[in-house]
């Protein structure tokens, strides 16, 4: 019976961590797919996490120094900062979310998909003569790939239909494809600097539509998603040794005004998703 001591000694070390486990579970819920109907423009699961979260966010409050209560906060504080992590760690690819947001987080994306894609049509100019040419043809559609990503992003915000939700699933993974091969021939590069401008510039691009992917993802279903990841093209498992994590979690963190740690979490969790869905 001591764990009923435990629970009653410590009331609110052991409400966080239900509320923790709520909001657990209803990560779980929503990857797969169960919602538990709707609640407005989101879900049951997603309100019933977002309840959680404000109610330990009540309970997480800063120790009073110099007492026994304090032991007992700065657990709870700490409970609450271990969760803050977790859903921060999923926040902005979480499914359970309406499309209209995750789309309007898409079309936030974009400037800075823009810039990164000028970042590339001007490297050539830095790189080995002989180099350029492998470089600009390896891009030669990153243009086009991301002014078509923007424009049905924004299509989709004005109509959220599921004919253009179609063509931006599409889009998304055919671009995500155009990136990792461009990846793979600009590493053919001999010349290191010429090299490390080129892998730079895609890496630029490439962590944006990966990021991309992953908010569009969250909004498909499986059958989609699995159709997405059949496209043929190379796997970001074969590319996985030319990424810069570390410059990509810094471009994320920046994105959604988040600390570093948070970001290199979402990153690696993007990242593993993908693979495992077949990208």
């Amino acid at each position: 019976m001591n764990w009923i001591t435990n629970i009653w000694n410590h009331p609110k070390t052991s409400a966080a961590g239900l509320l923790i486990a709520a909001v657990s579970v209803a990560g779980v819920l929503s990857q797969q797919g169960v919602t538990l109907g709707k609640a407005g423009t989101g879900t049951v699961v997603s309100l019933a996490s977002a309840l959680a979260t404000a109610l330990l966010g009540l309970l997480a409050k800063d120790p009073e120094a110099g007492s026994e209560r304090a032991s007992e906060q700065g657990s709870t504080a700490r409970l609450g900062v271990w969760l803050l992590i977790l859903l921060m760690v999923s926040m902005p690819w979480m499914q359970g979310c309406s499309g209209v947001s995750v789309v309007q987080d898409i079309v936030n994306w974009t400037p800075s998909l823009q810039s990164a894609v000028a970042t590339v049509d001007s490297t050539a100019a830095v790189l080995a003569p002989a180099d350029a040419p492998i470089f600009a043809a390896a891009t030669a559609g990153f243009d086009a790939a991301s002014n078509l990503l923007v424009a049905q992003a924004k299509a989709y915000l004005a109509n959220p239909s599921a004919s253009v939700l179609a063509q931006l699933q599409t889009q998304i993974a055919t671009f995500q494809q155009q990136v990792n091969a461009a990846l793979l021939q600009s590493a053919k590069i001999v010349d290191t600097a010429s090299q490390q401008h080129a892998l730079a510039a895609i890496r630029g691009v490439g962590t944006i539509v990966n990021a991309i992917l992953s908010l569009v993802a969250s909004i498909s279903s499986k059958a989609a998603v699995a159709r997405m990841a059949a496209q043929p093209g190379v796997k970001l498992s074969s590319v996985q040794p030319y990424w810069n994590d570390s410059l990509a979690a810094e471009m994320v963190a920046a994105h959604y005004g988040e600390p570093l740690t948070v970001a290199r979490a979402q990153v690696a969790q993007a990242e593993r998703a993908q693979i495992a869905a077949g990208f």
